[in-house]
């Protein structure tokens, strides 16, 4: 049942919001046909399955998105070979998706004394300000949250803060066969990226990363060969520790350049503690069925579970085994998925004790 549902999921294509609402509703349909009390939420045009089981004074969220990148035609036509199911969307994250659904389906009449709250989203590659973040912000919000991604089975207690921004850099135009009576936007925007680089922020550490994540994501500059840019736009996606402060990094970046420094977009890091008492429960269930020590580590990028931090609640990343997300031949591990739901199922189960 669990790699059939996977594999109707990623036959959906589901990169557009069309697409991703009609996986929300497939999910419906699922629980619904299985006798599990779900529910269409709407917000922005965006849709959200909500199915809530279970009883207790305590809320476990299980959150999941069904949208994904875009892929080849052919990624959305579901594969199994040597042991692996490919597809666009098998890893990140339908993997995880179908392994909670069927989870909350094997707990619908078990006697767990937990709330158990499966929530599935449909706009988390474009920033899941519409639905996690909707859902966190209108009290959907529990005590501790599982956030499906693919982890290896490990367990993401971390996850870097978001800076993006735009330094504009302005020059002074003159002639193209004349360059040495102008200034170019663009060389100077260069210098001030290799600056930025070597700024006191950019080479700390911390525990789980090595260094923060500056990407160069875009730069636009100059309009006609023989003219000398008198403009030049750097935008950056950073990703900062847990342990920094975006507003002292923003304050480094300043230093460095006169450009103007433009903020679009900032979310801070996630750290839900080592020591957390869901965590230690959730631990021994992972060594038990992975027979190895739990995996803790750090996530370079960000996910739904900073809507749910952003409230104190702790919040983690943790789900079967994959590769290549966002790539050609993302795969899922079939055994990783089956072991991965019998943990959600064995930590529902612990709070009945």
């Amino acid at each position: 049942m669990l790699e059939s549902l996977l594999k109707d999921l990623i036959a959906i294509n589901s990169s557009s919001k069309e697409g991703a609402n009609q996986a929300i509703e497939y999910c419906h349909q699922w629980l619904s046909g299985h006798d599990l009390p779900s529910r269409i939420i709407e917000n922005n045009g965006y849709k959200m399955a909500v199915c809530e089981i279970g009883s207790g004074d305590q809320t476990v969220i299980f959150n999941g998105h069904v949208d994904v990148v875009s892929g080849k035609d052919e990624q959305f036509i579901p594969v199994e070979l040597r042991d692996k199911i490919y597809g666009r969307g098998a890893a990140d994250m339908k993997a995880g998706v179908a392994a909670m659904m069927c989870a909350v389906k094997e707990l619908r009449n078990k006697p767990i004394g937990v709330k158990i709250q499966l929530q599935i989203v449909s706009d988390e590659e474009i920033g899941g300000f519409n639905c996690s973040g909707y859902l966190a912000e209108q009290g959907y919000r529990g005590d501790f949250v599982i956030c499906s991604e693919p982890t290896q089975l490990g367990i993401a207690l971390e996850a870097k803060g978001v800076i993006r921004l735009d330094i504009q850099i302005d020059g002074d135009p003159a002639h193209g066969s004349r360059p040495w009576e102008g200034v170019n936007a663009i060389e100077k925007a260069f210098e001030v990226h290799q600056k930025l680089l070597k700024l006191p922020f950019a080479k700390e550490a911390s525990e789980f990363f090595p260094q923060p994540s500056i990407n160069l994501a875009k730069i636009t500059g100059g309009d006609v060969y023989n003219k000398v840019p008198e403009k030049c736009i750097m935008s950056y996606d950073i990703r900062y520790l847990p342990e920094q402060d975006h507003e002292e990094i923003i304050k480094q970046i300043e230093n460095i350049t006169d450009g103007e420094i433009i903020m679009n977009m900032f979310s801070k890091p996630l750290v839900t503690a080592r020591d957390n008492p869901f965590i230690l429960m959730l631990e021994p269930i992972v060594e038990k069925h992975t027979e190895d020590k739990a995996v803790f580590f750090g996530q370079h990028g960000s996910a739904d579970t900073v809507f749910f931090a952003n409230y104190g609640i702790p919040a983690i990343e943790f789900g079967p085994t994959g590769m290549n997300w966002h790539g050609d031949n993302e795969y899922v591990l079939p055994h990783s998925i089956h072991l991965y739901e019998k943990m959600l199922i064995d930590f529902a189960m612990k709070f009945s004790n």
